[in-house]
């Protein structure tokens, strides 16, 4: 590849990056001329949302079609198909509503607001990066970026104790997980000589298939490290804790926005057919997969904490997630159950974040972690909260007519389609299952005396409660034309 020589082309195509990162500046550069004084933390909001706006414009403007083939930049080491437009969209939409909720949130909103929302936008242009990149480098480099501002903004929350535990256990095992990727890369160099993912569209499954040992193990390397990511059990250890010690807005971003990157980064490289040479390392994906949405609902069965209940409820939906993934990485060349995943992970974004926010709106200090139990009387004194919180419920546990059943409709087709059937039936039996967690926090809204209340000063975050909720239902309602949208652009 011929990475020397670059034009107005490369630069129009990375336009979103370059515009993110110039604004991601503005707040930090404002606050230097102020002689390190924060300005309003309003119009630090507003500056960043701005920054977004553009970025999500240009993302629209020079995103492709899916026709005449993608268009790359810097010599093939980015390309802008579909898969890149769509997930940049939810990326950037998703951060957009989390800094609304940062702003309102006791635990990031303070002295140091305008170094996080450095970092936020720092952590979304790796993970656009991340999601355009196809060169396993560029993924490395996109992943440390979104990773690495991340663990600043976990330890940055105002909480003094459980914040910096969850910081350090991310850091720690995210860093092994980063190791292990790195390793996976060198070892496919070392086989192939490339480290293009478009190249291992041509070499993954010859490789396998000639039982090149050396190849299989860098593979399953590289899988490994985008488990952690992802949550992917028995890799999943994690989550719950850096989940609950986390910032609520954090904790939402890092669910939504750094997921839907990591899943999209993952069916990427899985998309070079690589599992398909390997009858082994197809079974252990779809174990993998099964395992992991039976152990995210069972464990999330028994919690109290909503936050921990919200992990695990994330878990099980990366099991979800990864049956799609495994069905393109055996498809034969059908947009199908990529666009599934692309409308799996926009209703699941949009559920769980409008969950994280209903949350940040019922704590009333950093220190405070709210429980199920506490839910009391919310229908009551908050009742459009309260219905808010249920479609997000209803429509995490996949239940008619909202987004989150439409998804899993499409998920669960594409792996019947692919002769995933089994998979299929697990998926089936877990969303049974989940529906007795989901339905609790609603049982005790809507039928327990308590005194339940929210803040009534944060119009912000209530705003992007009711928007999600709408946005749930009417997406759900007309998902026929957004999911051929979507087929049709990745194809």
């Amino acid at each position: 590849m011929n990475t020397a020589n670059f034009g107005l082309e490369d630069i129009l195509l990375t336009s979103p990056m370059i515009v993110l990162f110039l604004f991601s500046l503005v707040p930090l550069t404002i606050k230097i001329l102020r002689g390190n004084v924060e300005q309003v933390h309003l119009a630090t909001v507003i500056e960043v949302l701005i920054g977004l706006l553009v970025t999500a414009t240009l993302i629209v403007v020079f995103g492709s079609e899916g026709q005449g083939g993608s268009p790359t930049a810097f010599g093939g080491q980015l390309i802008f198909d579909g898969l890149t437009t769509w997930s940049s969209l939810i990326a950037v939409v998703i951060t957009g509503a989390s800094v609304v909720l940062m702003y309102e949130n006791p635990s990031t909103r303070g002295p140091q607001f305008s170094e996080l929302m450095f970092l936020t936008m720092s952590s979304l242009l790796g993970a656009l990066i991340l999601i355009a990149s196809i060169n396993l480098i560029g993924v490395f480099i996109g992943l440390e970026l979104m990773s690495l501002s991340l663990y600043l903004m976990i330890a940055m929350s105002h909480e003094q104790k459980i914040s910096k535990e969850a910081a350090i256990k991310y850091f720690v095992l995210g860093s092994m997980a980063s190791a292990v990727f790195l390793y996976g890369v060198s070892f496919i160099y070392g086989t192939t000589g490339s480290i293009s993912t478009v190249d291992l569209m041509e070499t993954a499954q010859p490789l396998i298939q000639g039982h090149s040992n050396l190849f299989i193990f860098g593979f399953a390397l590289v899988i490994i490290g985008f488990c952690f990511k992802v949550s992917i059990a028995p890799f999943h250890a994690w989550t719950p804790d850096v989940y609950q010690g986390s910032p609520t807005p954090v904790t939402a971003f890092m669910a939504t926005a750094v997921k839907t990157a990591s899943f999209a980064a993952f069916l990427r490289i899985l998309a070079s057919k690589g599992i398909g040479g390997s009858d082994n390392l197809l079974n252990l994906l779809q174990w993998l997969a099964v395992i992991t949405m039976t152990v995210g609902n069972v464990a999330a069965l028994v919690q109290n904490n909503l936050k921990r209940t919200l992990a695990y409820s994330s878990v099980a939906h990366s099991g979800y997630v990864l049956m799609g993934v495994i069905a393109v990485g055996i498809s034969e060349g059908s947009a199908y159950p990529a666009a599934s995943v692309i409308y799996y992970l926009m209703a699941y974004s949009l559920m769980t974040l409008g969950a994280f926010a209903v949350l940040s709106l019922i704590e009333r200090n950093e220190n405070h972690f709210v429980q199920t139990d506490e839910l009391a009387g919310l229908a009551k004194s908050h009742p459009m909260l309260a219905l808010c919180f249920s479609v997000f419920l209803f429509s995490l546990a996949g239940l008619p007519p909202v987004m989150g059943f439409f998804g899993k409709l499409y998920l669960f087709s594409a792996a019947i389609n692919e002769g995933l059937l089994w998979m299929a039936l697990w998926g089936i039996i877990n969303s049974v299952l989940s529906v007795y967690f989901y339905l609790r926090p609603i049982v005790v809204m809507y039928m327990k005396e308590g005194s339940c209340t929210s803040s009534k000063e944060n119009y912000g975050t209530t705003f992007v409660v009711v928007v999600l909720a709408v946005l749930i239902i009417v997406l759900g309602v007309v998902s026929g034309p957004i999911f051929n949208m979507v087929e049709r652009s990745l194809g």
